[in-house]
């Protein structure tokens, strides 16, 4: 056994934890607990579900915007408030 998570999974108590316990305790009665170890699942899904919200959100403004800017423009020409005027330059003719 190399590390002391191969003691832990083997059952065996390590040394170090023989000398901390209480004088007259029996070593076969002791229960060591460990915590799980993180998973990390979780967190990344909401960073990615938080992230795809955030953009799926600006989307759906920009496209908005758009569509009421060019709702204005077609409204705004169409009464005549718009206008545009393109001036040529005039042709000198020799």
């Amino acid at each position: 056994m190399r590390y002391p998570e191969d003691q832990f999974n083997a059952g065996h108590i390590p040394a170090d934890l023989l000398g901390q316990l209480p004088p007259g305790t029996d070593p076969k009665q002791i229960v060591i607990v460990r915590a799980a170890p993180r998973n990390y699942m979780g967190p990344i899904l909401l960073a990615i579900t938080i992230t795809g919200g955030i953009a799926l959100i600006i989307l759906m403004i920009a496209v908005t915007l758009h569509v009421a800017a060019a709702a204005t423009v077609a409204v705004l020409s169409a009464t005549g408030g718009l206008g545009l005027t393109l001036k040529r330059p005039q042709h000198r003719s020799k």
